[in-house]
């Protein structure tokens, strides 16, 4: 049987992967002076304004708008002519002091409880070095090499998007059937200079040769000029990329969102800690895939349920449940604490998908060779 499984990605310029950006970077600076702080921070960035908003609870203080014009500089917009230059934009802020009845259900005397209601799920699978499917891992290395060579070609902007479909044949990838690539550039270059450049330098530097036929589509800047581009072209808003943000469709998504808000929301660490469990099982040799689903209730630590999915399953889902609730604490304390969730280090996971970095916590395989007593 054939099929084609499509996923995409968007550069750090992207106006909604700005707004993550910014609202994670506003995250880490609470985090820094209070690692128990409650942040829930968003953003919308339209033409040449940006909106902050959102609710904290924390001793800490912090300068929204020097934290977003700093991020928004990192990210390239420094120059008048996208519109949307890091210091010279509107900025208004609407901040205000998180609701006592959340922080409440929040801050139990002996525990944490989950930050909200939500169905949070965690993947992994065997198709690539990164256990994430292979259209979704194409698509996420094509925007961080797309991103890396801006630093040489400075006629490219910050905007830009990607997507990569995979020919599968009998569940295994046969071909890269078609590539999307469109970055913004400056007015004065030619669009042909443009295309050849992105795919000398972005699309053969990173889609594996075996998998590129000749019949492999390739369409760079498909619809011709990319010169209005970011938030001067398009509003972004934070958590709209939730799907760029984990598998890229391969597995169903909850709907919460991750930028901006602490650990306590289960949103964000329940996905995580779901990620770093699923990897274990499939590094362990469960399954050639795993989906996780945990439902969790406002105020309650532990969720109210866990369900599994495998693909080539070498273990019943009960066997496999088993060995989860033997070897790994759903409650949102030990999340949090097991995964060392209060460091600052989120702005760093807004652009380019939160998996599959090895450097992150919930990355690491540390339970699988003990889950093999399980097989």
């Amino acid at each position: 049987m054939k099929k084609i499984i499509t996923s995409e990605s968007v550069a750090a310029g992207h106006p909604d992967k700005v707004c993550d950006q910014i609202s994670d970077a506003i995250l880490d600076a609470y985090l820094r002076e209070d690692p128990n702080a409650h942040v829930a921070v968003e953003c919308m960035a339209a033409f040449d304004t940006l909106y902050i908003s959102g609710e904290v609870a924390s001793k800490a203080r912090v300068n929204y708008e020097n934290v977003a014009r700093e991020t928004i500089k990192r990210i390239g917009y420094d120059d008048p002519e996208y519109g949307f230059k890091y210091d010279d934009i509107n900025v208004f802020v609407k901040v205000h002091e998180q609701s006592a009845d959340i922080d409440m259900g929040v801050s139990l005397k002996d525990d944490i409880g989950a930050g909200d209601q939500g169905i949070m799920y965690g993947f992994a699978c065997d198709e690539t070095e990164a256990y994430l499917p292979l259209p979704y891992y194409l698509s996420s290395q094509m925007m961080r090499r797309l991103d890396e060579i801006k630093k040489d070609y400075e006629f490219l902007g910050p905007d830009g998007k990607g997507e990569v479909s995979v020919e599968y044949e009998d569940g295994k990838p046969v071909r890269i059937a078609a590539i999307v690539l469109s970055n913004q550039h400056r007015a004065h270059i030619e669009l042909e200079d443009v295309r050849k450049l992105l795919k000398e330098e972005v699309i053969d530097k990173v889609m594996p040769s075996e998998l590129m036929k000749e019949d492999t589509e390739i369409f760079i800047n498909p619809t011709g000029r990319f010169v209005i581009g970011g938030p001067f072209g398009d509003t972004g808003l934070t958590g709209r990329k939730i799907i760029v943000d984990t598998y890229g469709g391969a597995a169903p998504h909850g709907g919460g969102a991750f930028s901006g808000k602490d650990p306590s929301k289960v949103d964000r660490s329940a996905a995580y800690y779901l990620r770093y469990v699923a990897k274990n099982l499939v590094t362990a040799g469960f399954a050639s895939s795993v989906t996780l689903q945990a439902g969790y209730c406002i105020g309650r630590p532990l969720p109210l349920s866990l369900n599994i999915t495998m693909t080539d399953a070498k273990v019943s889902e009960e066997t496999a449940l088993k060995a989860i609730n033997e070897n790994f604490d759903l409650s949102v304390r030990n999340i949090i604490e097991e995964l060392d969730l209060r460091s600052a280090h989120y702005s760093e996971l807004a652009a380019y998908g939160h998996f599959g970095r090895e450097t992150s916590s919930f990355e690491k395989t540390d339970k699988a060779e003990s889950l093999k007593k399980y097989l």
